[in-house]
C-alpha cells in the first residue's frame, strides 16, 4: 500500500493537506469509542496521534513501510504519554491481527492504493477484526478515476534556503484505475539539488462496487461528512 509522496516530503505536505480536514470531520464519528481502534496505513502517525487525543482507546497503528514506521515511532517518542497506548503493527493489512475485535477501523487515504482483488479480500478480514456494531470509516471520492492531466506543479514549501516542490501528472487507465507520476524536487534558487520520480497505479472504485463489496462483507452504511464513508459491522 504505497504512498506517492516520498518520505522527506510526507509530513511537509500532508500536515497542511488532507490532515486538517480529517481532524475536523473524523472526531464526531468516533464519539463513544473508548476501548480500541485499528488504523490501517498509519503512515508517519499524523492521524495516529490525533486518534489518541480524541479518544481514550488503545490504538493499533498498522504500517507496512519501515521508513514510515520510523517516523511514526519517532513521533510517539515525542509523546511519551502515548507509548503505552499505541501499538505499531509492522505488517500488511491482510496480515493484521489484534487481541480482540476492535470498536473502530480507520483508513485515511489508503483505499486508493488497493487493487480490486486486494480490496475484496480485505473487507471480510476487517469484518472479522471489528466487533458487532463496530465502525469502519475511510476517505472517499466518488466518480471513479480522475481525468488524465500532464505533469504540473502542485505545491511547494520553503525550508531554510531550500524549496521543496511536488509535481504530478495522471493517466486514466480505465473507469477505476489511473497511473500517477509524481516528481519530488529540492532546489536552492535555480539549482536542482535532488529530484525523485515515483510512478504507480492508484484506484478509485465506483460507488456500486464499494456498496456491493461492503454489504457483502457484512457492513451497513451510516451517515458521514463529505469525503468520508462510515459503515457499521452488522
Amino acid at each position: 500500500m504505497a504512498d506517492f509522496i516520498s518520505l522527506p516530503f510526507y509530513d511537509l505536505f500532508h500536515e497542511n493537506g488532507h490532515v486538517p480536514i480529517i481532524r475536523e470531520k473524523l472526531p464526531p464519528l468516533l464519539t463513544g469509542v473508548t476501548r480500541s481502534i485499528l488504523e490501517i496505513g498509519a503512515g508517519s502517525g499524523l492521524i495516529t496521534v490525533s486518534l489518541a487525543e480524541w479518544t481514550p482507546a488503545e490504538i493499533f497503528a498498522l504500517e507496512p513501510s519501515a521508513g514510515m514506521r520510523g517516523i511514526l515511532l519517532s513521533r510517539l517518542c515525542g509523546r511519551p504519554e502515548l507509548l503505552d497506548r499505541v501499538t505499531v503493527l509492522p505488517c500488511d493489512a491482510l496480515a493484521a491481527r489484534v487481541p480482540e475485535p476492535v470498536e473502530a477501523v480507520v483508513m485515511i487515504n489508503v483505499m486508493y492504493s488497493m487493487p480490486h482483488d486486494y480490496r475484496k479480500r480485505l473487507w471480510p478480514l476487517l469484518a472479522e477484526l471489528t466487533e458487532p456494531g463496530g465502525l469502519l470509516v475511510f476517505t472517499w471520492h466518488d466518480g471513479g478515476a480522475p481525468a488524465s492531466r500532464p505533469v504540473e506543479k502542485l505545491e511547494s514549501r520553503q525550508v531554510g534556503r531550500h524549496t521543496y516542490s511536488i509535481w504530478s501528472g495522471l493517466t486514466r487507465l480505465d473507469e477505476e484505475t489511473f497511473e500517477g507520476r509524481f516528481v519530488h524536487r529540492i532546489e536552492e534558487g535555480d539549482t536542482v539539488i535532488s529530484e525523485e520520480e515515483l510512478v504507480g497505479e492508484a484506484y478509485r472504485p465506483l460507488w456500486p462496487t464499494i456498496e456491493s463489496e461492503l454489504t457483502g462483507a457484512g457492513f451497513t452504511r451510516e451517515d458521514a461528512p463529505d469525503g468520508l464513508l462510515a459503515w457499521r459491522r452488522t
